[in-house]
């Protein structure tokens, strides 16, 4: 399609002088919106778990027309829903070329522009904005300072142009102006200074703002749309009355509301597609490690206040996916298919995610990460194998069996042991698999039910990985050599 390129064509074209003229931004957002709505299209796609909540107070806010803020704890996707409201946005709008606020074309604001079309006419140049070029975001810092978000006189414009410094034609714009006919986006408003917030409201209310002393109007057309955590309130700063009276809505975001929503946002956010290998993540595993998310915000020794953000399960996965690759490289498997084993060694991944309280810090992260991990197990173990008869494995322990499932062990090296577990392989019937199915579905499901075991206390194992008879786990094991077998039959203890 050619679209017009000179304010000449522009009146000629389908773009009526009319509708730029007097439609603003909120107008357009809340005309899409109502297209979409109508459509029964997916408003916000990839948003998962807000369906009852967010959304329909996202679509209040916007069919009111109103400036709004998202409030809520790290990790709530707060950032993704600014970012995905330019899909409510036109695929294209025209603006005066080089312009740099991106006047109308009908109605300029700026001095450069308004000039430009009366020495130009109907020859001034044309050019198009994107959805993407009409969003600004800026993460406020106290540092921030109202140069950086209206503007400040540029004395070198104003040498190069030979304008006095009180002309508007010396200004350098700062980012709320070149927003213009877009959407603001300000993350973290609290920790913007008292005076900034001032500045943002006065312009965005009133249209005007002196720069190094000089007036200047500019009756900006813009979406403003702000987020904030609870606890910034009184830890780091506040949103200044007279801005928050001028916000529209307050919108509350929350944690995922229940496991598959959680597994849903994690599988979607996670990079764990790897080249070359077929990967195949057990459903259990998926479970038990968003599982340690939903036990983290519940536990007493974490810090409610601050959260445990959604990246967590999402750079836990991605870990235990790395861990599991780099075992079927060293042991030249075709598939990836992650352990337990394998969340443990993702720790690195979750203790850096949570800020502890008092009781937490005597402990140690690593400790509080790996209750995390055995309760997790436990709950989802509950949820496959509850009151179904494991004696017969628990037994071949008491009887002085022993088997090491080293993280970094091949599937068939642990199969040899695992088979050796009187009723193990018998037992996967839950899992969906069976005796004959894959190696390293196999085995993984093994591990789950040595692990599912031992987070309920009825068999031991060592940090070294060492599973042995629940009474025995307190003895002190000699280190194996590294010639030694994973696994090991003994003769029952006198």
């Amino acid at each position: 399609m050619n679209h017009p390129r000179t304010l000449g064509e522009l009146r000629k074209s389908t773009f009526s002088e009319q509708r730029l003229r007097t439609r603003k931004v909120k107008d357009e957002l809340r005309e899409n919106l109502i297209a979409k709505l109508r459509s029964s299209e997916n408003i916000f796609p990839g948003i998962v778990g807000y369906d009852d909540t967010v959304v329909p107070q996202l679509v209040n806010a916007i069919l009111s027309r109103h400036n709004f803020i998202l409030l809520g704890l790290r990790g709530q996707a707060k950032s993704r829903i600014l970012r995905a409201l330019t899909g409510l946005l036109d695929a294209e709008l025209p603006f005066i070329a080089g312009c740099e606020i991106h006047d109308n074309p009908y109605a300029p604001i700026c001095k450069r522009c308004r000039e430009l079309v009366a020495r130009e006419g109907d020859a001034t140049p044309i050019a198009y904005l994107s959805p993407d070029d009409r969003y600004v975001e800026k993460l406020a810092t106290p540092d921030v300072t109202i140069a950086d978000l209206i503007g400040d006189v540029d004395p070198i414009k104003a040498a190069r142009g030979g304008h006095d410094l009180s002309s508007e034609l010396t200004v350098h714009y700062g980012l709320l102006p070149r927003a213009n006919r877009g959407i603001f986006a300000v993350n973290e408003l609290p920790d913007l200074a008292g005076k900034i917030q001032v500045g943002l409201f006065n312009i965005m209310q009133e249209g005007d703002v002196q720069i190094k002393g000089y007036p200047l109007r500019l009756p900006l057309d813009v979406a403003l749309v702000f987020t904030a955590n609870p606890e910034d309130y009184t830890a780091r700063g506040k949103i200044v009355t007279p801005l928050k009276d001028r916000i529209g809505s307050e919108i509350r975001t929350h944690y995922p509301g229940t496991l598959e929503e959680g597994i849903s946002i994690t599988q979607q956010e996670a990079w764990a597609r790897r080249d070359g290998l077929e990967l195949h993540i057990p459903k259990y595993v998926s479970e038990v490690v968003e599982r340690i998310a939903f036990l983290a915000r519940e536990d007493k020794k974490i810090d409610k206040r601050s959260g445990v953000s959604q990246r967590l399960p999402i750079s836990v996965l991605e870990n235990v996916v790395s861990n599991a690759e780099r075992r079927a490289l060293r042991n030249h498997e075709k598939m990836i298919v992650p352990r337990i084993g394998d969340v443990y060694s993702a720790l690195p991944s979750i203790t850096g995610k949570l800020e502890l309280e008092y009781e937490g810090e005597m402990r140690g992260a690593d400790t509080v990460a790996r209750e995390l991990i055995r309760t997790a197990v436990a709950k989802t173990y509950d949820i496959y194998f509850k009151g179904l008869d494991m004696q017969q494995v628990v037994q071949w322990f008491e009887l002085g069996g022993e088997i090491r499932l080293a993280d970094t062990a091949g599937a068939q090296e642990v199969l040899e042991g695992v088979r050796n577990i009187q009723g193990l392989t018998e037992k996967l019937a839950p899992l969906g698999i069976k005796a004959k199915d894959r190696v390293e579905l196999v085995v993984s499901a093994a591990e789950f039910v040595l692990e599912g075991l031992h987070a309920h206390r009825r068999i031991g194992r060592s940090e070294e990985r060492l599973f042995t008879a629940e009474k025995q786990a307190k003895r002190v094991e000699k280190p194996f050599e590294p010639a030694d077998q994973p696994f090991r039959n003994r003769r029952p203890y006198n």
